[in-house]
This record gives structure tokens, C-alpha cells and sequence, in this order.
């Protein structure tokens, strides 16, 4: 079943409010006393909100295995990412499996995946329907203004908790203990802000480790994209988004005969499948480039499998086409992956990690600071725009299947540039998927 907007909305917060009184009374039962487990001040834990809403967008046109092995990829990377990012970005450790046995760093574990993978097969099979009956109660008008309201009371507490978690951060890191970090800090409302935050993350995560950074500040400053930074991540999804193009193109020549375009966006030849896959392996994967091969297989295995089922999902629900078509291959899932290429996702992964990456990060990291800086900024102008003219490309293309005429100045300018024989040389495989 496809949701509406609105709805996908409604179900967020409602899966964000039944976390947070889930994880609410397991830390009560274990501390006897009430704590808030959220990240945000209000009565939500956001991340299961979105592995709800992720599972159920990704999930939709599985059912019975598949949408448990589904939901228990989606669920436990989103764990896994959220545990990292926390870490990468506060310096805190908030949840440790570690004394469990098949624990990954002791963000995820084989148990609590599978829990979550079955409470995701519950929620589409019977808690989507119900909550959806629920919505569909309230008057049309009054629910959308209330939806409005809950984003906008959201968006604000998100965004100041997420300051004052960096701004906490970032003192820790300068003082190591709570008490000097607030010795610290000049106003005494400030001051009480940054307690009652601390106070509320220290009872909700009591085991909550903080770590040191670990990069060397001088060396940061001084060399050009060092380490895993924004920097770097920028020019390898620029890097790969060229390789993979390249790639796919020479494949496409030696298995079909045939030179095919095989770009993702209208200006140049950039595969962002490609370009994103690589950004998304060094930031996932960076910190195992020592593990072994096996592992990094595995790893790329499973993610780049889930990654392009991800993708051939979005790319259809946004633009209403289907990119490409495995439904010939064997051991293929509704035609959006098969098993050989998530086998490719794998040997790309070790090779990526194990070869290209160091060399690739040791070149970029040569580039001049100043020249750096400056380049990257043009690369960010230049994609942003690429993106959003092949985006509105797409729009349009899809709109004139649908007969829907060009009133505005950017359909008129799509149709003039981007007429349909002109994305059919840009997205030769591209299929319209009917209504």
C-alpha cells in the first residue's frame, strides 16, 4: 500500500511516541525511576519513527521472509549508523551491546536485529492498517494542521538539541568533566540549559561513555581533507561517481556491444549511484579497513545490496521510473537486485577499501588547502544544480506521460532542453512505470 505524505507524517510521530514509551519503561524497570530515553526533549524517540517510516516506504512490495530480512537490514543499519554518528559527532557512546554474543562494536547485535526485524513484520502486517484507520477519524483540515504543528514543535526542539549536544560536546572535550564544562560557561540561564540537558542525558544513558577525538587537531588544520572528513567524502562521491560511469559504460561495451550512456544526472558523466555507494562504504566501513577481506565482503554484500534496493524503490516513487530491471537475472528480488551483483557490491567493497581508498586519500589529501577549499565549493554549486535541473528532467518527463501541460516557465524550458528523445539518450534503460 502506498501512503500519502500526510500519512507517512502521522506515522512517524505516532511510531516516534510508542518508542519513546517503549524505551521509557525498559530504562525504568532497569533504573526504577522515570527517565526521558529520547535524543529531543519531547516525549519521542525520532529513530523509530523513521525505521518505521523507512521500512514501510522500502519494504512495501515485500511480504512473508523478505519482509523480515528487509526490515531487519534497514533496522539494524539505521541502529548501526545512528550509534557511530552519535559517537562521531558528541563523542558519546549512549548504548553498548557488547557483553552480547554477535555484537558489531556494540551498537548492534544478532537479538535485538531480530527483535526489531519482528516487531517491523507486526507493524505492516497489522500496526500500519490500524494507525491508519485511526488518522483517517480525524476531519481532513484539523488533522493536517495538527500534523503541521507537531513538525514545527519538532523541527525546533531537534534543532536545539542538537546544539546544545554539540556545544556540550565540544566543552567535554575542552574541560573532560561535567563540572568544569560548566564552570565554563558565562550565563547563568546557559548554564542551567546546558545542566538540565546533561542532567537528562546522563539519567536517560547512564552508562554513556564519553570518548576522546581522536584525530590530531594540527594535523586537521594543516592538511587538506584529512582523515574521514566532509571534505574527503565530497571528492570521493565526485571520484566515484566518474569511475563508476566509466565502469559501467566500458561494461556495457563488452557484454552488449554497445556504447550506452549510462550517467545519472543530465551535465557530465557521473553515475551518483556509484558516487554515493563509495561516500557511503568510507563513512560506513572506514573504521574496519583493517578487518578482513570476508568481513569487508559481507559488509558490502549485504549493504550494497540493500543500498540499491533503496535507491530502484526512491528513483520510483520520485520520478515514476524504473532505472534498471534484473527481473532476467536468477536469484533476482522483484527485479530491483540479484544476488550475482550484491556478490559485485562485495568485491567492490574489499577493493574499494583495501586498494582504491588509500590511494585515492593520499592524493587528495595533497591538494593545497586554499585550492581545495575553493574547488569543493564550485564541485558543491556545480552537482547541486546538475541535480536539480535532472530532477526537474525527470518531473517534467514524467508529467507529459501523464498529460499534464507545460504551464510555468520551467516545463516550457524542460520540454525545449530535455524532450523526451534527449533523456532517452541520457537514460537509455529508463522504463516508465504505468499508474
Amino acid at each position: 500500500m502506498v501512503y500519502s505524505g500526510y500519512e507517512m507524517i502521522w506515522l512517524f510521530f505516532l511510531y516516534s511516541f510508542l518508542g519513546w514509551i517503549f524505551e521509557t519503561a525498559a530504562a525504568a524497570a532497569r533504573q526504577k525511576r522515570f527517565v526521558n530515553r529520547g535524543l529531543v526533549n519531547a516525549p519521542l524517540c525520532v529513530i523509530y519513527g523513521f525505521s518505521a517510516v523507512a521500512v514501510t516506504v522500502f519494504c512495501q512490495e515485500l511480504d512473508g521472509f523478505w519482509l523480515f530480512a528487509g526490515s531487519l537490514i534497514i533496522t539494524t543499519l539505521i541502529e548501526w549508523t545512528a550509534g557511530h554518528w552519535i559517537e562521531r559527532f558528541y563523542h558519546e557512546r549512549w548504548w553498548d551491546y557488547s557483553n552480547i554474543k554477535g555484537n558489531l562494536d556494540g551498537y548492534i547485535c544478532l537479538p535485538m536485529s531480530l527483535l526489531w526485524a519482528v516487531l517491523c513484520v507486526i507493524m505492516n502486517e497489522w500496526g500500519n492498517p490500524l494507525l491508519m484507520s485511526a488518522f483517517h477519524w480525524i476531519p481532513s483540515m484539523p488533522g493536517k494542521i495538527i500534523i503541521w504543528i507537531l513538525s514545527g514543535v519538532l523541527a525546533a526542539d531537534i534543532a536545539a538539541t542538537l546544539i546544545l549536544l554539540s556545544r556540550r560536546s565540544r566543552r567535554m572535550e575542552q574541560w573532560r568533566d561535567v563540572d568544569s564544562w560548566l564552570t565554563g560557561i558565562s550565563s547563568n540561564l546557559e548554564r542551567r540549559i546546558y545542566g538540565w540537558v546533561d542532567r537528562r542525558i546522563q539519567r536517560a544513558y547512564p552508562n554513556a561513555k564519553h570518548k576522546a577525538a581522536e584525530a590530531d587537531d594540527q594535523i586537521r588544520t594543516a592538511v587538506f581533507a584529512y582523515g574521514c572528513s566532509f571534505y574527503k567524502i565530497l571528492w570521493l562521491l565526485v571520484i566515484g561517481s566518474l569511475l563508476g560511469d566509466v565502469t559501467e559504460t566500458l561494461f556495457c561495451r563488452a557484454t552488449m556491444g554497445v556504447w550506452m550512456s549510462r550517467s545519472s544526472v543530465v551535465w557530465g558523466p557521473f553515475s551518483l549511484v556509484w558516487g554515493i555507494a563509495m561516500a557511503a562504504a568510507t563513512l560506513l566501513l572506514y573504521k574496519y579497513k583493517d578487518r578482513s577481506d570476508r568481513f569487508l565482503f559481507i559488509a558490502g554484500t549485504c549493504l550494497g545490496g540493500a543500498y540499491e534496493y533503496i535507491c530502484s524503490v526512491l528513483t520510483e516513487l520520485v520520478f515514476g521510473k524504473v532505472f534498471w530491471d534484473y527481473s532476467r537475472i536468477p536469484f533476482n528480488l522483484g527485479g530491483r537486485i540479484n544476488l550475482l551483483y550484491c556478490f559485485f557490491w562485495g568485491i567492490a567493497a574489499v577493493i574499494w577499501i583495501k586498494g582504491l581508498y588509500p590511494v585515492l586519500s593520499s592524493w587528495i589529501e595533497k591538494i593545497p588547502m586554499r585550492v581545495g577549499k575553493i574547488l569543493s565549493w564550485i564541485l558543491i554549486v556545480f552537482f547541486c544544480c546538475n541535480i536539480a535541473v535532472s530532477c526537474m528532467a525527470l518531473v517534467r518527463s514524467n508529467q507529459r506521460v501523464q498529460g499534464i501541460p507545460a504551464e510555468h516557465t520551467w516545463q516550457k524550458v524542460m520540454d525545449e532542453k530535455y524532450d523526451d528523445q534527449r533523456l532517452k539518450e541520457i537514460y537509455p534503460n529508463a522504463i516508465q512505470v504505468e499508474e
